[in-house]
């Protein structure tokens, strides 16, 4: 009787013993879950570019991007640059230094120039002020211009030979108008569906997609996923004062111009910097509406939404959103819009800046921002802790 009892307490431990294994089995996925994204912190490199080649400086860069090998393009405007800052391209050369760079300018992830190119050519108009930058997921080169006479973008292969023009040359013909662009400030092209998303702009207020093989136009939106206004009615729905814009007024209905950014996350959201309005808006690829974040609210003069980017991570938990008016970019996490991190104040020192333009991120987290006014320059931000989880 003894042995039986025996025999069935310890049957009975083993199974309560199986059964809390078998437990933690089934529980460890939970404990095993890949940890939430660190929040990345960054610091300037001041060794980052190397210097540049042919006694070359660089105006004002207006944009910057990053491809899929981790080179980093910029566009920049060399008749920006003043007299005293191209004095060896004066006929005859007044001083050593310098001459005005090429507009694009493709660097190594070293900070080495690997090549540059630009100007007038033959079949296609060049903008008379360079403005945007971006490398498609084929290494195609596309960017556009802000002065009031670019009504267009361009397309080239990587080396510099034309592929494509989508607009023409001239003064904007209105936001309803599919023929003519009006001061593109940004362009996006959306892998899924090989269609060209452009932020237009200057002078329009809307987004429009072409697509990015025939330039034919697909839609455009504006503000909320609203139709715009047409042209007489616009400047009724621009409000006065000197800055166009009112932080204790409730939302304002329509783009301000510029409509400065478009990008598109994996999860096929499209967000768009509606810069002087100080608020980022998000879409669907549609121009559904779905929300909108607004940053530094009381910002006036040229408003605090300039460019954003996607953090690397497999979720994209984070972008980084510039600010050209504050000189300053924040890193925001993007599932709730919360600024998590910010970095920069205004400047002329490494670290600081003079008109932060533009953003770019590798695929190591290292940052990549443009400037413009006398800012006229290229800076990277390494990654040194919470670099993105593939």
């Amino acid at each position: 009787m003894y042995g039986t009892r025996g025999r069935q307490t310890s049957a009975r431990r083993w199974s309560l013993a199986l059964g809390m294994l078998a437990l933690l089995i089934a529980t460890s996925g939970l404990t095993r879950q890949a940890p939430a994204q660190e929040v990345p912190r960054f610091e300037v490199d001041p060794s980052w570019p190397k210097p540049l080649p042919n006694n070359w400086a660089l105006g004002q860069v207006a944009g910057v991007a990053v491809d899929a090998r981790d080179h980093v393009w910029i566009i920049q405007r060399p008749n920006s640059l003043a007299r005293n800052e191209k004095l060896a391209s004066a006929k005859p050369p007044a001083a050593r230094c310098c001459l005005p760079a090429p507009s694009v300018i493709e660097f190594d992830p070293e900070g080495n120039v690997v090549q540059a190119w630009g100007g007038p050519g033959a079949g296609y108009d060049w903008p008379k002020q360079e403005h945007g930058i971006r490398v498609d997921h084929q290494g195609f080169v596309w960017f556009g211009g802000n002065h009031r006479d670019d009504g267009f973008v361009l397309k080239f292969t990587r080396d510099g030979k034309f592929v494509m023009q989508i607009g023409r040359a001239g003064p904007r013909k209105g936001d309803h108008d599919t023929t003519q662009l009006g001061q593109p400030a940004d362009i996006w092209i959306d892998p899924d569906t090989n269609e060209a998303y452009i932020a237009d702009g200057y002078g329009n207020h809307r987004v429009i997609v072409f697509d990015a093989a025939t330039g034919q136009y697909k839609r455009h939106w504006g503000a909320y996923g609203k139709t715009p206004p047409v042209e007489k009615e616009v400047a009724s729905h621009e409000p006065g004062g000197a800055s166009g814009y009112d932080p204790k007024a409730p939302p304002f209905g329509m783009f301000r111009n510029p409509v400065h950014c478009v990008k598109i996350a994996k999860d096929g959201l499209v967000y768009v910097c509606d810069r002087v309005n100080n608020r980022m808006q998000v879409f669907r690829k549609d121009g559904t509406f779905v929300r909108e974040w607004i940053f530094l609210k009381d910002t006036l003069a040229s408003g605090s939404v300039w460019d954003m980017y996607f953090w690397p991570d497999r979720k994209q938990s984070f972008f980084i959103n510039v600010d050209g008016t504050n000189n300053e970019f924040r890193l925001v996490r993007r599932a709730d819009g919360e600024v998590v991190g910010t970095y920069g104040r205004y400047g002329r020192m490494a670290g600081q800046f003079f008109g932060v333009h533009n953003v770019a991120i590798d695929s190591r987290g290292n940052v990549f921002t443009s400037e413009v006014y006398e800012g006229k320059r290229i800076q990277r931000w390494k990654v040194v802790s919470g670099a993105p989880q593939k």
